[in-house]
């Protein structure tokens, strides 16, 4: 499975050096085989430590230039960084990035080899809508993005459900994910209120491949509480 943490606008480089060190001694003391994945604000960014890959939130599709308020991959080189998000709904919804300038920045990243988790999602309307709208809503969200790619890990998190405490049900997620599954071979994980609380039944379920956790994950003993889900669960599956 993988586990992921999205850090958002949370944190600080003091912060986040305590938490990395909080949760790679807790991988190595519970012998965690799981992919785990850190992503914490452009300030706190630093090499992954032990067992922890840290990726970017977010960086512009080039080496460097004129682009005011970006990192590119110069910076990233710094810190040995290869993992980036790219399409989360915040990016799309909040910030304004269109489909085209999401698959331009996908299509760099992976001429350069990244590993990329890829976010898509709908807001409450779109689901509202039906089943079919909801698909053709996703639908449009993977249009140049290229879903035989071998670093892919696709996030689906919807919308509504990101921060807000409700969660779709479990019949849900899967009815998605299953879907998902029948057009790429890359993991799903599912993001949107994931908590301690709940984190068990949604990684349990069929086509469910792992976390993409944000507000829920800020907390490393939490964080590490997720792990240790996703560890018995993968035992229970063995």
């Amino acid at each position: 499975m993988i586990i992921a943490a999205n850090f958002k606008t949370n944190h600080t480089r003091a912060a986040t050096k305590a938490y990395l060190a909080k949760v790679t001694a807790y991988i190595a003391e519970a012998e965690i085989s799981d992919e785990v994945m850190v992503f914490p604000p452009a300030t706190a960014l630093c090499r992954s430590e032990g067992d922890v890959t840290v990726g970017a939130q977010n960086a512009w599709p080039t080496d460097n230039g004129a682009y005011t308020g970006e990192i590119g991959t110069e910076q990233l080189d710094e810190f040995g960084i290869h993992t980036i998000l790219i399409g989360h709904s915040e990016r799309r919804h909040i910030l304004g990035e269109s489909q085209e300038v999401v698959a331009e920045k996908f299509a760099y990243f992976k001429a350069l080899g990244f590993r990329i988790v890829y976010c898509i999602g709908e807001p409450l309307e779109v689901r509202d809508a039906g089943s079919e709208t909801l698909m053709a809503y996703l639908a449009e969200q993977l249009e140049g993005i290229d879903l035989g790619y071998g670093n892919l890990v696709i996030a689906y998190e919807p919308v509504w459900a990101i921060g807000t405490g409700r969660v779709p049900s479990e019949n849900e997620i899967e009815l998605i994910h299953g879907a998902l599954a029948k057009l790429t071979k890359a993991p799903l994980l599912y993001g949107g209120s994931v908590k301690v609380g709940n984190v068990a039944p949604i990684l349990a379920l069929k086509h469910v491949d792992g976390a993409l956790v944000g507000s829920g994950a800020l907390d490393p003993d939490d964080f590490c509480k997720m792990i240790a889900t996703a560890k018995q669960i993968n035992k229970q599956e063995v």
